[in-house]
């Protein structure tokens, strides 16, 4: 079979890692450019560092576009005359307008982190986790105009462990979706995918994460401010208000777990037992940070920084 040229668009790492895999599927497909976000502006005036994709891509002599927008005209015209028969995004965060999307003789397929029509938008795992959800999966679909709404390809479902953290979660879907990609695309070429509609009826919406919401709210239960943990790891994080010997601070929460309830301190007071900061919420459930972040300083284990308080007086407001 003559390999199909495929153009593949992404950015970040775990797009990396999907193009790496396509690569390796070389004997059915030519990546024959890729097209990711500009590259980014360096700290402290070094120049600028190209995305993870962008790197990989040079590595391996692959021709990069990287338009500030889909619609540019030089953008358009590079594309049609490449004449891909397959494009390929996978985090790429540029809206595709109708004049790309005619452009691959086969459509072009998106690798979307969430059991689709669940959680289409900005922040498919993030807000999964974010709900508590115990199982997501990925989907491998066609895109249209519409947000994520295109007809389904295949789609895998996965067990999601209850202290799994999104970044974690978004690397492993990312993964499985690339492979499942590269089985799929035997039957697009050939013509024998019967691509599913989706219900539009059943569909959810992921709304991009503000960093305004990363402040713990003690009224909620261990079990919600956990998941917030889990979902914001990373970017934004999250963060607790607290006083330390009466002074007030706010504390990045890093790692926790939902606690037990047993021997737990006063209301509003925070002690270490065994590894952990018990953190008693307003309804009686306990939180336990095992990792945390004090301004300025590195993360530490919850027994380091209690052992670094000259008095031991940590209370959450």
């Amino acid at each position: 079979m003559t390999r199909k040229k495929v153009v593949f668009l992404g950015t970040p790492a775990v797009a990396r890692r999907a193009l790496e895999i396509l690569l390796d599927a070389e004997s059915s497909v030519q990546v024959v450019a890729v097209v990711t976000q500009p590259p980014a502006r360096a700290p402290r005036g070094g120049g600028t560092v190209p995305s993870p994709v962008h790197a990989l891509a040079q590595e391996h002599g692959i021709p990069v576009l990287t338009p500030e927008s889909a619609r540019e005209e030089a953008f358009l015209e590079t594309l049609e005359t490449l004449a891909p028969d397959l494009c390929v995004t996978a985090a790429y965060g540029n809206v595709l307008p109708e004049r790309f999307l005619a452009i691959p003789r086969f459509g072009t397929l998106n690798i979307h982190p969430s059991l689709l029509p669940l959680y289409r938008g900005a922040a498919p795992v993030q807000r999964a986790v974010e709900e508590g959800v115990l199982e997501s999966g990925v989907t491998v679909a066609f895109t249209v105009r519409a947000m994520d709404a295109g007809p389904v390809a295949a789609q895998l479902r996965e067990r999601v462990d209850p202290n799994v953290k999104a970044p974690d979660l978004l690397a492993h879907l990312f993964e499985k979706g690339a492979h499942l990609l590269v089985r799929t695309l035997p039957q697009v070429f050939d013509g024998s995918l019967v691509p599913q509609e989706q219900n539009a009826a059943a569909a959810t919406k992921a709304k991009k994460i503000m960093v305004e919401e990363g402040l713990l709210d003690w009224r909620a239960t261990a079990k919600v401010l956990h998941d917030k943990v889990r979902a914001f790891s990373g970017w934004p994080g999250t963060r607790g208000r607290f006083t330390v010997a009466g002074e007030e601070t706010e504390l990045k929460i890093v790692t926790t777990r939902v606690g037990t309830g047993e021997r737990l301190p006063a209301r509003g007071e925070c002690t270490l037992q065994g590894d952990a900061l018990i953190v008693v919420c307003e309804d009686g459930t306990t939180l336990e940070v095992v990792e945390l972040q004090p301004p300025g300083k590195r993360v530490l284990s919850a027994r380091d920084f209690w052992n670094g308080l000259r008095v031991k007086d940590l209370r959450r407001i």
